[in-house]
């Protein structure tokens, strides 16, 4: 069984939470970038300390290189797949008597540009020995197959997130992931 869930802090939490008790655990979530008080772009982090670019606020003019592009900003997908692929494809190997939690923050449309992220993602979906802790946004538009791939999972436990209800979804998002791990 794998869980997704709607929002980065949230996921910080229930990883800070899990990564004390002793569970072995691994992903990347995304972080705002600001300066001077604006957002600028976005980084990936992973839960090993290593950053890099996911996005960053583009200037119209074109380029000679094929650009992706979410609205303001400029996708580094090259960047993004340096350090969320190996983390992917390595969640799947050992074998622990308890399966491995593996962070996806988040499936969402500038990580959806790397064609490799997308096999990967299904690769460690369809793997029996890991659980995956992850954020899908919430449908607006045109939808995203893969997210309703994911959404659509028969072995998927989807929270909403909201604002009320964020403090209060901790626990259940926690044991929903200690569940799934037995």
């Amino acid at each position: 069984m794998f869980l997704w869930v709607g929002k980065t802090t949230l996921i910080q939490k229930v990883t800070q939470a899990l990564k004390s008790a002793g569970t072995s655990i691994d992903g990347f979530y995304t972080e705002e970038v600001r300066e001077g008080g604006r957002r600028t772009g976005f980084d990936v982090v992973t839960l090993s300390g290593k950053r890099g670019p996911l996005s960053r606020v583009g200037s119209d003019s074109s380029t000679s290189r094929r650009e992706y592009r979410v609205g303001q900003y400029i996708v580094d997908v090259v960047s993004f797949e340096q350090l969320v692929l190996p983390i992917l494809r390595n969640v799947n190997c050992g074998s622990d008597a308890e399966k491995k939690i593996c962070v996806v923050d988040e499936v969402g449309k500038m990580e959806l540009f790397s064609q490799a992220f997308i096999q990967a993602v299904r690769q460690t979906l369809t793997g029996s020995g890991t659980v995956v802790l992850g954020t899908i946004p919430i449908p607006k538009g045109k939808p995203l197959d893969l997210v309703e791939e994911i959404r659509n999972r028969k072995d998927v436990k989807v929270f909403n997130v909201s604002k009320e209800n964020r403090n209060s979804i901790f626990q259940d998002i926690l044991a929903a992931v200690e569940s799934c791990r037995k």
